[in-house]
């Protein structure tokens, strides 16, 4: 009768033991993932597109100067597609960001970048309390619990959207960046973030338009007049 060390056996029994452990957690990231994938793609069909909206536009821009640094006032009119709509009800939050570049104009070269202020938001739908929160942070705001951000609920999606839309003096340049008789622009863009969304739905969003949510103005700031 063959003599079974309880050592081998032990340390056997452990290694098919943690085979199957690591088996059954591939198997449910990977059920996870496939799972992903299928709302990515049932938001994706020609139905959830033929409901899509125009691209966002700035319908108002403002710059403001004072001792205190460079303000902007924007509104925005954002139309969501439907398909971006579909996610923020299954659950899936949306990432917005609106960037605005100091550029210090030069005939010599390409314009210097003197400053550049990004604003980050947050939009998602609460299935518990049916109601819409809208995060805005100065850092991306995809960790929850990350950086430092607003909150505040609406009761409505058109509500939490015209709160993006309004952006007012946004403290985007420090005065002492800039100097006296010399020409600055300033350039604004407001965007949808895929990057801040879960990987399955960035791949997912590749080649669809209906995810190209993007808008741009550059707008010329004149030369403050020394006494």
């Amino acid at each position: 009768m063959p003599v079974v060390d309880p050592m081998v056996s032990s340390t056997r029994s452990f290694k098919k033991n943690a085979r199957l452990e690591f088996s059954g957690r591939r198997g449910l990231v990977r059920a996870l993932t496939i799972a992903m994938l299928s709302v990515v793609i049932g938001l994706g069909v020609p139905g959830g597109a033929a409901n899509a909206q125009g691209e966002p536009e700035i319908a108002q821009m403002e710059l403001e100067r004072d001792a205190d640094g460079l303000f902007l006032t924007a509104t925005l009119q954002l139309e969501l597609p439907g398909i971006v709509e579909d996610a923020l009800e299954k659950g899936i939050p949306m990432f917005f960001v609106a960037e605005a570049a100091l550029l210090r104009d030069r005939w010599y070269w390409t314009d210097k970048r003197v400053a550049l202020s990004e604003r980050y938001f947050r939009l998602a739908y609460l299935p518990l309390t049916r109601r819409w929160r809208v995060n805005v942070g100065s850092e991306p705001l995809s960790n929850p619990g990350v950086g430092v951000s607003l909150s505040q609920h609406y009761e409505s999606m058109d509500e939490a959207v015209e709160a993006i839309e309004r952006i007012a003096r946004w403290k985007i340049a420090d005065h002492s960046q800039m100097e006296p008789e010399v020409r600055y622009w300033v350039d604004f863009s407001f965007r949808l973030d895929l990057s801040q969304l879960p990987r399955p739905f960035q791949i997912g969003a590749v080649g669809q338009g209906e995810w190209n949510l993007t808008a741009s103005r550059t707008l010329r700031l004149p030369p403050e007049r020394t006494k």
